[in-house]
């Protein structure tokens, strides 16, 4: 990717969030609505969206990045934008929202083709195990400590 004069780079990242308390709330029937905005709002910012899928009770984003923004501003713009968008369509009954905090997980470009199938084949990975069960082998995996307390609101289902 190139945005400034003379600045190259090659930055991949996937982007995990849930629904506030990990609630069921993106249905089939609008979740191709949601994924159309929020492609709009990535390609505002000036990124690249490989790959989207909202999932009922969260989100997988892999996005090719300029340098030039920050990753928080971008994943807060993205959440505060489809959440109005939710709202201001009543696509959901009550007030939707993103659950606070995110993950960000690099990868190289040898990775790319995978984890554009991964992310666009998430209703096959939920077969075999669960949202929290995903996340935390997420974590774990790109060695990020955390502690469990904080990683999502789960609410029984």
């Amino acid at each position: 990717m190139q945005n400034m004069a003379n600045t190259y780079s090659q930055i991949y990242i996937q982007f995990v969030f849930a629904v506030k308390g990990r609630q069921y709330l993106v249905r089939k029937d609008i979740k191709a609505e949601i994924h159309k905005y929020i492609t709009g709002i990535v390609k505002n910012k000036e990124q690249k969206l490989l790959a989207i899928n909202c999932m009922p009770d969260h989100t997988h984003l892999f996005i090719g990045m300029n340098p030039d923004i920050h990753i928080s501003n971008l994943v807060r713009d993205i959440k505060a934008n489809s959440s109005r968008f939710i709202n201001d369509k009543k696509l959901i009954k009550g007030k939707f929202s993103w659950q606070e905090g995110f993950g960000a997980f690099s990868y190289s470009h040898s990775h790319l083709d995978r984890v554009v199938k991964y992310v666009l084949n998430q209703e096959d990975h939920h077969k075999k195990r669960t949202f929290k069960e995903e996340y935390i082998d997420l974590l774990e995996k790109f060695n990020i400590e955390y502690n469990p307390k904080y990683v999502f609101e789960f609410y029984d289902n």
